[in-house]
Order: structure tokens, then C-alpha cells, then sequence
């Protein structure tokens, strides 16, 4: 009883602390011209800017402050930047992660609750140097692709039902290569109507024929790009020819739909291609496929109801999970990736996104030294949930009922993942080399 006490003194001690600690944070005085300046040049400038998707400015004080009320509100409920992945739950260590860190998100709300004062005037935040809005997202670390691949243009009605094009060009590519990045991007104001956009890799045959090859990559509102790994060879193959599937929605999707013609629509693929011969030096070889997660002629969302789906999928040979982007339209509103293990009968929850929207569609590139490695039988399982009711924002009529299919007004229930398929040695030495960096980094914390 005794210890008992001292423990509860000790507890209520340690929770007075961290109130102490709390208080003593919001106390203290916050400044545009401090951190906040340089948390949203850093996070919110790229696309709150001349040119940029944001609805408003924000690259300075004059067009933050009127503002402040509203960027404390989606910043503390994790809205902005759009990035919908759990925190706390499963892989946090992602490529391209878009989320605030906590303490941001602490010193936004303060600066606002201190009513977003100025600062000291001599004290200015440097005003971001960014690219040009229509660039490339790689451009700074992997300068401009080394094959652009255009698709056919097309106008776009300001109204109507859902268009698709599906068409075939040339890759240009003369020789097999491997992919470093891969990036889709819509010129202009195209990016509004551009629902999504597959494209995959196909072969002339002799009898005039095509030979699918695999896909190439996916394209959704939003995305940001597709990363390979090191040491893994994505490959293009000589002489391809490339098939656009695209998909597109008159009148445009999200804040920065136009609602207007948009003439001459083209959509882009940058390639940063490895150096020829990279393919001989790659010990294994990754792919990006579509993960069916349940039949989507089965899938039915009732009127003001919700939906779940789950689907499995398995190896007959050791895998790594390099990235997972779930894929829905205006229902879905929620995805998960576990992985259960045969042989211990556990279940490993590897990521899971809560606040999932149709306008910010994310691949989720998981750091190489953490991305999940299954050994073969490891079953991959795939949850995503939908809202059908009139608590959804993005649910433009809750009294309809859902169906599976392409339109923008049904549902899908798939996910692309991007995997490296392994060998038993490959799979065994990558194990090896992540246990041995986790007892160095126990040694160094002794």
C-alpha cells in the first residue's frame, strides 16, 4: 500500500510537471517573424502562392494574418498540409511526408491564441525561393527528367458526364533502363479534371499486336511522385510504347476546379532514368501493380450508410512493401494495410490513413531501412471503409446509392502497391543488416 502511494505521488508530480511545462510553452511569446514565418514558408508556401493550388496567398505577413483563425483550425485537426496518415500507427518514416511534426503544430496554435502578432519588424523571415509551380516536384534533388512522355491532347467540356481517353504513344526509350523516379504531372489547369491516369508498358509484336509489359506508374489528384530504391530496378523496356488510360471529370474536383473549357488537356510522365547497365548491376527487380481488395461488381454503399471491404493477397516468395496508395473516390474516407504472419498467427498493422479524401491521393514511400519485409506466405490484408452520409464533406448526394465502377459518382476498392521481389538469400541478408543496425543503435544508447 505503501509503494502504492508513493506512486500516485510520484504520477501526480509528473503530470503537474508536464502542465507546468504545457503552460509555461504557451506562455512564452510567438512571432510571425520567429518560427511561424518559417514553419509556413516551409510547409504552406509551395502551394499557397502565385500560381500555386492553394485558394489564398500566404507567402507573407500581410496574407497570412487575416487568415490565422483558419490555418489553427486545419493545422491543429491535422487538415493541412494534406497529408492523411495516422500518426502513432505503424511505418512512421515516409519519403516526401507532407506532416507537421508536433511542436509546429504547438507554436501555430499559440502564435494564434497570442492573437498572431507581427513580430519584431527588423527580424523578417526570408521570403522562400521556390520553383516555378509548373515544374517538376524532383527537379531540386534529381534535376529534369530524362524522358518526358506526353499524352494526346484533348479538351475538357466545363460541364458533362466523365470522359476517358485511352491511347497509345511512343516511350522513346532505346535501350531496356531502369527507373529512379517517376512523377505524372497535368499541364496547367488540366490538373483540376484529371481524375486519375494509368499508364502502362506495352510491346509491338511482328503481327501488329501489343504485349502488356507491366505498369509504368498511377497517377491521382494530388500525388506527388514515385521513388525507387536503390539497388532495385523498375524497368522500362526498349523500344514501349506507352498506354494512356485517363480519366477526367468536366467541370474539375476539388478547390481549384475551374468549372470552365480547359483546351489542349495534356498529361506528362518525367523519368529519371539510372545509367545503362544499372539493370545488370540490380540485384531484384520491383514492380507497381493494383490490388483488387473485393470484387467491385459486389461492392453496394446503401443510402445515408457506410461500407467496409477487405481483401488478401499473398507471395510465393519473400517480398519488400516499398509504397501503399489506397484508391477511392468521393465515399471512401478510410484505408489500412496489415500484414498477418502464418507462422505465429500475429498481425502486424503497417499503416493506416483516418481522414482519407479523393482530392489528395498519396503514395506512401516507406524509408528502405523500415519498408515491411515479408517472408513468403505473409498475407497482405487491405481495409478501406466508406461514408455514404451527409457527415462526409466530399459526398456530393447521400441519399443515392454507390456502386462500384469508374465514374467519379461510383466507388473503387483496390490499392497500388509497389513491391521488390526478393530471393530467400536476399530476403535473409536484409534481415540480418536491419537487426545488426538495431544493436548498434542499442549499443550507442547504453
Amino acid at each position: 500500500m505503501k509503494a502504492s502511494k508513493n506512486w500516485l505521488g510520484l504520477t501526480a508530480l509528473a503530470l503537474l510537471g508536464y502542465q507546468t511545462q504545457a503552460m509555461a510553452q504557451a506562455e512564452q511569446q510567438v512571432s510571425y517573424n520567429g518560427e511561424v514565418g518559417r514553419i509556413i514558408n516551409e510547409n504552406c508556401v509551395v502551394c499557397h502562392r502565385e500560381g500555386g493550388i492553394g485558394p489564398m496567398h500566404l507567402s507573407n505577413y500581410d496574407q497570412v494574418r487575416p487568415w490565422a483563425p483558419l490555418i489553427q483550425l486545419r493545422v491543429a485537426n491535422r487538415e493541412m498540409p494534406p497529408y492523411s496518415y495516422d500518426h502513432g500507427i505503424g511505418i512512421q518514416e515516409l519519403q516526401g511526408d507532407w506532416r507537421l511534426q508536433q511542436d509546429e503544430i504547438d507554436t501555430i496554435v499559440a502564435w494564434v491564441n497570442q492573437g498572431a502578432p507581427l513580430g519584431d519588424p527588423d527580424q523578417a523571415v526570408p521570403v522562400p525561393v521556390l520553383n516555378d509551380p509548373s515544374e517538376w516536384n524532383f527537379v531540386e534533388q534529381l534535376g529534369q527528367p530524362d524522358v518526358i512522355i506526353p499524352s494526346v491532347s484533348m479538351d475538357i467540356p466545363a460541364n458533362g458526364n466523365d470522359l476517358w481517353s485511352n491511347h497509345y504513344v511512343e516511350s522513346t526509350i532505346n535501350t531496356d533502363r531502369c527507373i529512379k523516379a517517376v512523377q505524372v504531372k497535368p499541364r496547367g489547369n488540366a490538373k483540376a479534371v484529371v481524375h486519375h491516369a494509368n499508364s502502362s508498358v506495352e510491346l509491338l509484336l511482328d503481327d501488329g499486336s501489343f504485349e502488356r509489359y507491366g505498369q509504368l506508374t498511377e497517377y491521382a489528384m494530388g500525388k506527388w511522385g514515385e521513388i525507387v530504391p536503390n539497388g532495385v530496378c523498375r524497368t522500362i523496356p526498349a523500344g514501349s510504347m506507352v498506354r494512356w488510360s485517363i480519366h477526367m471529370f468536366p467541370g474539375g474536383l476539388g478547390a481549384t476546379a475551374p468549372g470552365t473549357i480547359i483546351k489542349d488537356n495534356v498529361v506528362e510522365i518525367g523519368l529519371w532514368l539510372h545509367p545503362e547497365g544499372y539493370e545488370e548491376q540490380a540485384q531484384y527487380k520491383q514492380d507497381l501493380k493494383l490490388y483488387q481488395i473485393s470484387p467491385q461488381d459486389d461492392l453496394v454503399i446503401p443510402p445515408n450508410g457506410y461500407q467496409m471491404t477487405q481483401g488478401f493477397h499473398s507471395f510465393d516468395h519473400p517480398v519488400r512493401i516499398d509504397s501503399f496508395q489506397p484508391h477511392g473516390h468521393l465515399r471512401m474516407n478510410a484505408a489500412s494495410l496489415e500484414i498477418f504472419y502464418p507462422a505465429n498467427g500475429q498481425t502486424e498493422q503497417i499503416s493506416q490513413i483516418s481522414n482519407w479524401s479523393a482530392t489528395w491521393h498519396h503514395s506512401h514511400i516507406y524509408e528502405p531501412d523500415v519498408a515491411p519485409l515479408l517472408p513468403t506466405g505473409a498475407v497482405l490484408v487491405l481495409k478501406q471503409w466508406y461514408d455514404n452520409t451527409a457527415a462526409n464533406p466530399n459526398n456530393p448526394d447521400p441519399d443515392m446509392w454507390v456502386v462500384g465502377g469508374s465514374r467519379t459518382g461510383d466507388e473503387m476498392t483496390h490499392a497500388w502497391i509497389a513491391v521488390t521481389h526478393l530471393d530467400d538469400e536476399g530476403f535473409e541478408k536484409l534481415v540480418a543488416e536491419r537487426k545488426a543496425k538495431e544493436d548498434r543503435t542499442l549499443a550507442g544508447n547504453d
